[in-house]
């Protein structure tokens, strides 16, 4: 069964879901990041080439010639061939259709009213199906 985690108040999620890509790839994970918005599958393309200096984070899309032997995949369409099915990052605001594939999904929640809500229901849906569930709140750095 499908291991969840949510991280809420999350203000970038872009950055934020290349900090979690990274530490996927440290534990030798492969990830499907997933989003049917395009504009957003973009800047996150573009994030995993730039987030980090120190970091490489080899990324094409799903259907790519060599998405089998690469550990990041992007994806826009849940019914794309998916090579992988070790963790599954959700950057929807929807339960993605075929999540249960993976071993693990994590959630990443911005600190946006709609963003919270939406979550909040995917929570309930993910738990009201006996799903093990981990929350964990992003503590602001700065101030």
């Amino acid at each position: 069964m499908t291991r969840i985690d949510f991280y809420s108040d999350v203000p970038d999620k872009i950055a934020y879901a290349c900090r979690l890509v990274r530490k996927a790839r440290a534990a030798k994970s492969q990830i499907v990041m997933y989003t049917p918005d395009l504009q957003l599958l973009a800047a996150l393309d573009e994030a995993l080439w730039t987030f980090s200096d120190l970091d490489f984070l080899p990324h094409v899309r799903a259907g790519d010639a060599l998405a089998a032997q690469t550990p990041v995949i992007l994806a826009h369409d849940d019914s794309a061939d998916l090579p992988h099915h070790d963790v599954l990052i959700n950057l929807s605001g929807q339960t993605p259709p075929s999540f249960a594939r993976f071993g693990r999904m994590l959630e990443i929640i911005s600190n946006d009213d709609a963003d919270k809500l939406a979550g909040r229901e995917r929570y309930r849906f993910y738990k009201q199906r006996g799903y093990p569930l981990s929350h964990f709140i992003v503590e602001k750095k700065g101030d």
